[in-house]
């Protein structure tokens, strides 16, 4: 059975709204209790690619309010907390429940709630004497965001910043570690598995592999152990069912979080900043909200297409649906083929008799309209700043490893600035070794463009420093702070680790390429060197028994640093291709396009020392 977080994590919520509950698949709250939702800005962004208005309503949410916002009294209805286990809220909940706001208060927490909050929350109802007020406390274990079956992100904003901070102190390291994998615990008790971990030596990746190795061995022994894997991989419950967990550095492939991209679900996510599966796109004046998720049959078949064949799929669709439209016009006698939804919904009894699809129709026109307009939107966008060209000399770049005498022309024309400092940046990633000349010629087109240049500025001296990761590897493992500390002198030496792989056309990503040995469990050069974390393994042991190997059905494949849709895609890719078909998950960080993390670099390289002054936005 398929891994499914998605479903997992929809399940619990649905459970939750339902008092904690069991609730039949299917099922919908008693109409007769009506609950109150109240939570933070973290769980809001959860539930709302996971769950909508009317969902809410079926399982009796009359109201959902922010935690942070001033409500009104509704003293004779329950209501469910869903926040964040942090001081802020507990004080409200507190001051909630001394003001006798609702009826009972069922808190539910999205991770673990610490004795210290616990007991602050014990307290403080004592002392208003409002105590049985709190019906119920739960951890969740839901701190992450599932945007697709198959990906999901822990929404940590600026993580690769904070692991590369030249500035960081020991205590910063850690605690960012500690929030990953407090993150990838509430994951894997979703989906109650517990994993084989393997990772690189060294760096952020062997840091949270330890960390949470220790979290699930404490869990394990337990008395309320979250891990059922038995019941969750078909009933098998063996090593060899269990998944793999891939953990990796952002600096692995680097080039991959910078490039332009050319297919469709990362050309939405870059261009039209999509969010937690929703784009506004601008037409006739008007900003028109878009839902782009698993109930999209359009979006599920082509996200991956490249865009002119999307461009294209759109056109065929519309033009079976002409036909369509034309053969109940000719069935029927009326004139349909210029029909609109409203128009669609009023037509005759003998419309609806001749097609016995009309709501099948509806949906397909409004699927149409809305990829005509998304598709539309994007091609203005390409022609406007010659995307196309961007991405074509990005490829021939990285695949090759040399410039095109037209790389700097590229520098001086279209595309906005942040799209010339891509350029640049992947430039200095392909190259292994960049001639003066070459290099002063790009710095001066970036300031004829007026392009702030941190950002290339700090991979240019990142490659120039060169570290060797030896002192790295020799490091202490049961020492956080020594890990902490060299964690800079890592970053600076792994950048320049497997610059050239880039996912572009036949090729394969390094990223689907060593998650595809992992999987597989083979020797590899590439993978012989990764390290084994077995929770299930005696402690001390090394985990290096090759029934931790593999080979895996299923995978997790964790991106510590940010993610984006390029890799999501290129996995999934690979495991459709797979006889028989492998199940893979996607998560990271936080889900970054080119433009976000291109800012990310841009601080880094203030904070060095190089480039520009001017603050650049959080992404």
């Amino acid at each position: 059975m398929a891994l499914s977080l998605r479903q997992r994590q929809r399940d619990a919520v649905v459970r939750m709204l339902n008092l904690n509950h069991p609730v039949i698949s299917g099922g919908t709250a008693d109409e007769e209790v009506y609950k109150v939702l109240v939570y933070d800005n973290f769980c809001r962004d959860l539930l709302a690619p996971l769950i909508r208005v009317n969902d809410l309503r079926k399982h009796g949410i009359t109201l959902y309010l922010g935690i942070d916002k001033e409500r009104q009294n509704v003293p004779d209805v329950p209501a469910i907390y869903f926040v964040q286990p942090v001081q802020s809220n507990i004080q409200r909940i507190i001051v909630d429940a001394s003001r006798g706001m609702y009826e009972a208060l069922h808190l539910n927490f999205s991770s673990s709630l610490p004795r210290p909050l616990l007991e602050e929350l014990a307290t403080g109802t004592l002392k208003s004497d409002s105590l049985q007020r709190v019906a119920k406390v739960y951890d969740q274990y839901l701190e992450f965001v599932t945007l697709e079956n198959g990906m999901f992100s822990l929404a940590q904003p600026l993580s690769y910043v904070q692991l590369n901070d030249p500035a960081a102190q020991d205590q910063d390291v850690e605690a960012v570690v500690e929030s990953i994998a407090n993150g990838l615990f509430s994951v894997l008790a979703t989906l109650g598995v517990v994993p084989v971990i393997r990772c690189a030596r060294g760096g952020p990746a062997e840091m949270v592999a330890g960390v949470l190795d220790s979290r699930i061995r404490d869990h394990l022994v337990s008395r309320n152990n979250l891990f059922t894997e038995a019941g969750h991989m078909g009933g098998l419950g063996t090593t060899f069912q269990r998944p793999v967990l891939c953990l990796f550095d952002r600096n692995f492939e680097l080039s991959v979080a910078v490039q332009h991209v050319w297919s469709y679900r990362p050309l939405v996510h870059d261009i039209l900043n999509m969010r937690l599966n929703r784009v506004n796109v601008q037409t006739d004046g008007k900003r028109i909200p878009y839902e782009l998720d698993d109930s999209d049959s359009f979006w599920v078949a082509n996200a991956n297409a490249v865009f002119p064949q999307v461009a294209q799929e759109v056109e065929v669709r519309l033009s079976r649906y002409k036909q369509d439209i034309e053969e109940i016009s000719k069935k029927t006698g009326a004139n349909a083929e210029d029909f609109d939804d409203n128009e669609l919904m009023g037509s005759t009894t003998a419309l609806k008799k001749a097609t016995g699809s009309l709501p099948e129709l509806i949906e397909r026109k409004k699927i149409i309209d809305k990829h005509t307009t998304v598709a539309s939107a994007l091609l203005g966008e390409i022609k406007t700043r010659s995307l196309d060209s961007f991405c074509s000399i990005e490829d021939e770049m990285l695949s090759k490893g040399s410039v095109d005498k037209s790389f700097i022309a590229h520098l001086k024309g279209k595309g906005t600035k942040e799209d010339k400092l891509r350029l640049a940046v992947v430039y200095l990633l392909a190259v292994e070794t960049a001639p003066p000349a070459e290099l002063e010629a790009v710095e001066a087109a970036l300031r004829e463009s007026e392009v702030d240049p941190s950002a290339f500025l700090y991979v240019k001296r990142i490659k120039s420093l060169n570290v060797s990761l030896s002192s790295a590897q020799a490091a202490s493992k049961s020492n956080l702070g020594v890990w902490g500390g060299q964690f800079y002198e890592q970053a600076l030496s792994s950048i320049t680790a497997g610059v050239k792989n880039l996912l572009s056309g036949g090729r394969q990503a390094a990223l689907t390429r060593v998650v595809e040995a992992l999987m597989e469990g083979k020797p590899s050069p590439e993978t012989d060197s990764y390290l084994v974390f077995d929770p299930r393994a005696p402690k001390g042991s090394t985990g290096a028994a090759s029934v931790s190997k593999g080979p895996f059905k299923e995978a997790i494949v964790f991106m510590i640093g940010g993610g984006n849709y390029l890799e999501y895609g290129s996995l999934q890719e690979f495991a459709q291709r797979q006889q028989p078909t492998k199940n893979i998950i996607y998560g990271t960080t936080e889900i970054l396009s080119g433009n976000n993390f291109i800012e990310q670099l841009a601080v880094l390289g203030r904070k060095m020392g190089v480039g520009g002054s001017t603050p650049a936005s959080s992404s």
